[in-house]
């Protein structure tokens, strides 16, 4: 079965995907259509995206339909057709939102939760039969479900552990589901509610171990799908039913989060591998190249924290001529002690002056210890180093410390 999928993208979105497979569609729901929703744990009940035909609520009219006096065909739509059977170009689609669960045109009113989520699969071999709830759907009314991928659930001691799977196409596409769909009008309702269900069929080799059934997985704008929604074939047939069958191609599957089975929670983690080391990362990796701009991004702070880094890029001293070091030496021995020196206030303004003699800022302030070093290192210093000026002459290594 499939009872939970993944649509996480906008109507828009999703839209420009099918017209790059060939699938155009004419119509299509807006982006701020609330109703439809948008997740990464899409569960029964829900509005999700339907690609269909656009034919009547009734369904596709059959090509025998005559008039009982005349012998018109209906509309004049059944003309227009091709002998092989295939929709002309002037059959339109349309992505319409519906709402997950069908019910049947002839309800009268709503149904309990209970009774929905019977229809929200229906067995391909259900519609192998004559008669039937399906019959006016699989003549008249064929869909396609689109969305991500889906989830299962494997079964551990006994059912007593179910660990969620996420599936999707190997090649990353979209995955395109056979659906049916429906429309009802409730007694004393405004509206019509438009409703679908997802057709399942046997697992194949890939998904047999993990469940036994499986959604008809089309390739998106295949002829598989042209024959599928063609409205020219408005009565059930054997090569419809030759359709159904299990994905022959690459699908790709994993264990991810087990919060993906509460109805209501919704987060990209639940399409990441649960052992993957980086989930962020990963999440990034599988809805595009945003890994690549996080990096770079990464990169760029690292670099930043580099240069403003005191101790790795402090500037190297420049040396001193041997009159100016005795000269300060003997400016420092005559200092008397706790006395404040008088080119303390001017110190700081050196900060921010760049035509300044070299003379003037080689006088250091008057709170710094007079040790007997000679040298200074420029790593000892906690606070950040300043960038060299640009103006006349050169700072030496004592204008580099502040108070």
């Amino acid at each position: 079965m499939c009872g939970r999928y993944v649509l996480h993208m906008r109507p828009s979105e999703v839209r420009y995907r099918l017209q790059q497979d060939n699938m155009p569609a004419d119509e299509w729901p807006d982006d701020d259509d609330t109703t439809i929703r948008q997740s990464y744990n899409f569960a029964p009940g829900y509005h999700g995206l339907v690609y269909r035909a656009d034919v009547p609520d009734s369904g596709a009219k059959k090509q025998k339909d005559v008039g009982e006096a005349g012998g018109e065909k209906d509309s004049g739509e059944a003309q227009e057709r091709e002998t092989d059977g295939l929709a002309t170009k002037e059959t339109k689609y349309k992505l319409q939102g519906m709402k997950w669960g069908l019910i049947p045109f002839w309800t009268k009113r709503s149904p309990d939760y209970g009774s929905m989520m019977r229809t929200i699969n229906c067995r391909d071999d259900s519609l192998a039969t004559s008669g039937g709830m399906w019959n006016t759907m699989k003549q008249k009314k064929r869909c396609i479900v689109v969305c991500e991928g889906f989830f299962e659930w494997q079964k551990k001691n006994n059912g007593k552990e179910k660990i969620p799977h996420f599936i999707k196409r190997k090649d990353g596409q979209l995955m395109c589901f056979a659906g049916l769909w429906d429309c009802v009008k409730y007694e004393d309702a405004e509206d019509k509610l438009y409703t679908y269900t997802i057709i399942t069929t046997d697992s194949n080799k890939q998904l047999g171990w993990l469940h036994d059934r499986m959604p008809v997985i089309f390739d998106a704008g295949s002829e598989a799908i042209r024959t599928w929604l063609d409205p020219g074939r408005a009565e059930w047939s054997k090569e419809l039913q030759t359709l159904l069958k299990p994905f022959e191609g690459e699908l790709e599957l994993y264990p991810v989060d087990r919060s993906v089975g509460k109805v209501g929670n919704n987060s990209p983690s639940f399409v990441v591998p649960i052992d993957s080391k980086e989930n962020k990362k990963n999440i990034a990796n599988f809805f595009g190249n945003q890994a690549a701009k996080k990096e770079e991004a990464s990169q760029k702070v690292k670099q930043e924290e580099e240069d403003e880094d005191p101790e790795s890029n402090a500037p190297l001293p420049k040396p001193e001529d041997d009159a100016e070091i005795k000269q300060e030496k003997s400016l420092k021995r005559e200092a008397p002690e706790g006395s404040e020196t008088t080119d303390s206030t001017p110190n700081k303004a050196h900060k921010s002056e760049k035509g300044d003699d070299a003379s003037s800022k080689a006088k250091s302030p008057a709170s710094q210890p007079t040790s007997g070093r000679k040298t200074r290192s420029s790593t000892s210093n906690n606070t950040t180093a300043k960038s060299p000026s640009k103006g006349v002459g050169s700072k030496k290594i004592t204008s580099f410390f502040g108070k």
